[in-house]
């Protein structure tokens, strides 16, 4: 009975998650007929599962597209060589694996007890566009997740001074790659059960995974706080991610605020702050009947 009920629970989350990508692919057009789309994988649970939804995908999908894992061997110290190239061909999946030693760079230019995200991550920037090219890569899909969006979101709110969060879909700093993220719909605590249950090869990270002082950290924990205390709330930021209206924000590049004039008719979208649907509709009632 428990193997069973284990079996039912890994299929229902695979078919969620399944269900999520999918959503997402359509929704921002990230992958058409013809796409040669190049997974990065990390070693990290987000990584895995993204490669096997959309290996699962890809046997199911109305449109053909090729599917290519790549991973970056950083030469991080004890780093396991076997781990990766014995999952992918466990999987039968194309791969490509580079070695470069950005570990010693970052350690070496960053001192100790600051943050190396920023410069890890521009260092492998480099190196997944440069294979991108040579493998002829249309896409290059990342594992970063819903809960990385909205992470995102609130790093630039609190410590940036920007609205901004992770797009699902961009340009590369370089203007010759579309980078996609068919995961922003999908929790990291979905992720992470699902590779507890897929018991996926894990390769832990000595470099950015291992510091606990990032901000990113602080926001994690703050956004965990929340959905304990008052659940939904983290879907319900993600879902306000798509509902943006520039009119009642201050960036003066989005809404042209010098061309607001009174007018005759009713305006939907005016001084309405934090109304909720009821007393918008009450609202608008006592306007119409005023009106008349």
């Amino acid at each position: 009975m428990h193997s069973q009920k284990r079996v039912y629970e890994s299929n229902k989350l695979q078919k969620r998650l399944r269900r999520q990508v999918g959503q997402a692919i359509a929704d921002f057009d990230m992958i058409r007929p013809g796409e040669r789309v190049m997974v990065c994988l990390s070693g990290g649970k987000d990584s895995y599962g993204l490669l096997e939804i959309l290996i699962s995908l890809q046997r199911q999908a109305p449109v053909n597209f090729e599917l290519i894992a790549f991973h970056l061997d950083q030469r991080h110290p004890g780093y396991p060589t076997h781990v990766l190239p014995r999952y992918l061909d466990k999987v039968g999946i194309p791969f490509r694996i580079e070695e470069q030693d950005t570990y010693s760079v970052v350690k070496r230019l960053i001192p100790a007890g600051r943050t190396m995200c920023s410069l890890c991550s521009r260092l492998r920037r480099g190196v997944i566009y440069r294979v991108a090219k040579e493998l002829g890569a249309t896409r290059i899909a990342l594992g970063h997740h819903r809960d990385d969006i909205l992470q995102t979101f609130f790093l630039n709110l609190f410590f940036g001074g920007k609205l901004k969060a992770m797009p699902p879909k961009l340009v590369s700093d370089d203007g010759k790659h579309v980078v996609i993220r068919p995961l922003a719909y999908a929790a990291e605590a979905d992720l992470a059960e699902y590779a507890t249950l897929k018991q996926f090869p894990i390769i832990p990270c000595d470099l950015c995974g291992s510091q606990d002082n990032l901000q990113r950290q602080q926001i994690k924990v703050m956004l965990r706080e929340w959905e304990q205390k008052f659940p939904g709330r983290i879907q319900t930021i993600c879902n306000s991610l798509a509902h943006v209206q520039p009119s009642h924000l201050l960036d003066r590049n989005l809404f042209d605020f010098a061309s607001v004039r009174a007018q005759d008719l009713p305006f939907p979208q005016g001084d309405i702050a934090f109304d909720e649907e009821p007393l918008r509709e009450a609202t608008t009632s006592l306007r119409q009947a005023d009106a008349a």
